[in-house]
């Protein structure tokens, strides 16, 4: 009899089964941690426009305090050409005049002024970009300040005709004045002789000038009342940003 050795059997594959609770908590643990990592790392683009933005509005806000001194200073001398104007009224119509005050109307009289403003926090947050200040009414009013009160300011001041008085004035109405100041041994104006020999269109021309830069220098008096009170507002809605 012939015997037959019986052959092995190839195991049969199993079906994969697939594990939903291991790999469901697997899943949701690497979508949690994606999601936190993406949520800290939102955070803390966050907090560092937060700290960009209250370091650059600080310094907006300390740029526009000294802006307000130089406008104090410029218009206390707006004020001073207005008293020369005044001053020299007198002069040109015969009336008494403290003679010892001369010198000092007529240095002001004429002068012009510049527009100095520090513009280094506005260049930092235009550099940031300007969406960096999230208060809208704010950053709207931080752009209308810098981008159009301050050019039309800096123009009047530096660039607009009617205001460039030592350009416009000095040569004619030192013509009529130079003849009649006195001066002492070093060469220094010491006073003034009055009255003025001066014929009527001398006096009326004179008088022009002096009209005409007095209402030039009330109006831009009343600008810088504009201003001071952009600047003003600007500053206390950037204390409030900046405590809130």
């Amino acid at each position: 009899m012939t015997s037959t050795t019986p052959q092995p059997q190839e195991p049969q594959n199993e079906p994969l089964r697939f594990n939903w609770r291991k790999n469901g908590f697997e899943f949701l643990s690497i979508f949690i941690a994606v999601i936190s990592a993406f949520a800290l790392n939102n955070w803390n683009e966050n907090r560092r426009d937060a700290h960009s933005e209250n370091k650059i509005l600080t310094e907006i806000y300390n740029g526009l305090e000294k802006d307000l001194e130089d406008i104090k200073l410029n218009v206390g001398g707006h004020k001073l050409g207005i008293a020369g104007c005044n001053y020299f009224k007198k002069v040109f119509t015969g009336k008494e005049v403290n003679t010892d005050s001369v010198m000092f109307h007529y240095h002001y009289l004429t002068r012009d002024f510049i527009s100095i403003q520090n513009v280094a926090g506005y260049e930092t947050l235009k550099s940031k970009g300007l969406e960096l200040v999230e208060n809208d009414s704010l950053r709207l009013k931080i752009i209308g300040l810098y981008e159009y009160d301050y050019n039309i300011l800096r123009k009047l001041e530096e660039e607009y005709h009617e205001m460039q008085f030592q350009k416009n004035y000095f040569k004619e109405l030192n013509n009529i004045l130079a003849p009649h100041f006195n001066f002492d041994s070093t060469g220094a104006a010491s006073g003034i002789e009055l009255p003025l020999y001066m014929d009527d269109i001398q006096k009326k021309k004179s008088l022009l000038y002096l009209w005409k830069i007095q209402n030039n220098r009330d109006f831009i008096l009343t600008y810088y009342l504009q201003i001071e009170k952009s600047i003003n507002e600007v500053r206390n809605q950037i204390q409030k940003e900046i405590n809130g």
